[in-house]
């Protein structure tokens, strides 16, 4: 029978020489020699005032490294960042043998956002000089993330408005209620439990008038309303193909050259076209006329490309309908999931569906058109839309539509006077102009368009993919944009530095 040597992994008292736990090849000492030979961190001295007296600080290099590293880790909490700084040999050696307090290191990422700016620029200024930067291709895409808010809290001022009158109400009845139970005896715990509720009651409506009183309407940028949150305003509702969570939007522009982030943002709504044109703009001193920006179609919209178009800035932006008019997606339908039958049991109500304008009969040569109940609808002129296309422009009169039986099936509110519209276009008018989007299908539709607009998801794809699945990046802890754009951009500093370990020539790299 063989026989082994014990192995014991227990506690040892062992002399450890911390500069020797770095392996030269590892991410912690790429990140070590960095931050201790490349990076010039005195701008985090502004913060401190303890020169003539006041208690020593800790080093924000040191904080740095083990912020980095921890993430890196998929370590985001500060207190499980505090005790790896008490247990493990690494983050030891990357701070000194000192243990900060969870709170410290809470600090340090949640209110030094310029400063980690500076950083992140001083981290691409490096991998700009050592050629890891290509110029030829940057690809623009977004990741949404859940935050460190809650989505039951969340709604228009009219929505928290009708939310307070509910809770007063509720207040007003159990106050009533105590008044009635006064003179009769009711046992310790439940009265415990009916105070305890009414206190809560009392509680949230008062923390209602206070955010209502110190929190304005928020519009967007068409000026309709959004909605806010109560736990973090910044954030917002987002679709996305898990649900609808709460949270911000993490924007990343990535070169093709070694995958390096240029620019990284976060932003607190869902709708992307309003996150292209600060990006671009965050991207001046790294471009180049000969570069080329790919964006996804989410950020498509007829302003984006005429603002770029005014920049002379070449890019390729999809549109929604691009992979229709791609023969090559032409078999697409059949290698897309089916709808798991079992999933959903629920019978599902057939809403009835209204009438469109295939449903009524149009004779272009007369210009006449007969609704679905045959009467003969009244010509309103021509009408041109947004996009340049003409079109004979029909309504119904009052009197037809007042009195209908198919009133329900034709319009969307039977309830209002008004009568059914409908267009039917001939196309383009001779005169229109061509817009910045057909002249973009027509780019992106080229041979060479789709040969370059290719590379973008093999570009920005594995970013997020090392982000959330290699780094454990599945949601934001901190509240407000400045914290959660401070801890993105760690995030991408991390993404950076393995670039650089990889491809250049920081801590014993290639």
């Amino acid at each position: 029978m063989a026989r082994y040597k014990d192995v014991d992994s227990g506690m040892k008292l062992l002399a450890v020489d911390l500069s020797r736990q770095l392996l030269p090849g590892t991410f912690e000492h790429a990140l070590s020699h960095l931050i201790d030979h490349e990076l010039d961190l005195s701008h985090f001295d502004t913060h401190y005032n303890n020169d003539v007296r006041g208690s020593t600080a800790y080093p924000p290099a040191m904080l740095l490294k083990v912020v980095l590293f921890a993430y890196s880790r998929g370590i985001v909490s500060s207190r499980y960042i505090e005790r790896a700084c008490r247990d493990h040999v690494t983050f030891m050696a990357l701070s000194g043998d000192s243990v900060p307090h969870f709170t410290t290191i809470a600090d340090f990422v949640s209110g030094r956002e310029s400063d980690i700016v500076q950083v992140f620029a001083a981290v691409l200024s490096i991998c700009l000089r050592q050629g890891l930067v290509g110029h030829e291709m940057f690809a623009i895409d977004g990741v949404k993330l859940p935050s460190n808010a809650s989505k039951g809290k969340s709604g228009t001022r009219a929505d928290f408005q009708k939310q307070l009158v509910k809770l007063e109400a509720a207040t007003s009845v159990m106050l009533q209620r105590h008044r009635e139970q006064d003179d009769k005896p009711v046992e310790p715990d439940l009265q415990a439990k009916q105070q305890q509720r009414l206190q809560s009651l009392q509680r949230e409506a008062q923390q209602l008038r206070d955010w209502l009183a110190a929190h304005p309407d928020r519009k967007g940028p068409s000026g309709s309303i959004r909605k806010s949150n109560r736990t973090d305003s910044e954030s917002a509702k987002m679709a996305t193909s898990k649900g609808v969570i709460q949270g911000y939007t993490g924007v990343a522009a990535v070169d093709a050259k070694h995958q390096v982030i240029v620019e990284a943002q976060a932003h607190g709504t869902g709708s992307e076209q309003e996150l292209l044109l600060p990006v671009v703009e965050a991207m001046q001193d790294v471009l180049k006329p000969d570069t080329l920006l790919t964006v996804d179609s989410g950020y498509h919209s007829e302003q984006n490309l005429q603002a770029l178009e005014q920049k002379n800035i070449n890019a390729l932006i999809a549109d929604n309908d691009m992979r229709k008019r791609d023969e090559r997606f032409a078999t697409q339908s059949r290698h897309q999931h089916s709808p798991d039958p079992l999933h959903d049991k629920s019978v599902k109500a057939n809403k009835p569906t209204l009438y469109a304008a295939a449903d009524f009969t149009f004779d272009p040569a007369n210009r006449i058109c007969i609704c679905p109940a045959g009467k003969t609808l009244q010509r309103s002129g021509t009408h041109h839309d947004k996009r340049g296309f003409v079109g004979d422009r029909f309504r119904g009169s009052d009197h037809d539509c007042r009195h209908c039986p198919l009133r329900t099936r034709c319009l969307r509110n039977p309830d209002k006077p008004a009568g059914r519209q409908v267009t039917f276009f001939r196309g383009k008018a001779p005169d229109a102009p061509e817009s910045a989007t057909q002249r973009m299908k027509r780019k992106i539709d080229s041979p060479e368009g789709r040969r370059r607009y290719g590379r973008r998801f093999a570009t920005v794809e594995p970013v997020f993919g090392n982000l959330r699945h290699n780094k454990q990046l599945n949601r934001f802890t901190l509240r407000g944009r400045r914290k959660v754009n401070t801890q993105w951009k760690l995030y991408c500093l991390v993404h950076n530095i393995e670039k650089l370990m990889n491809y250049g020539t920081i801590g014993g790299g290639k």
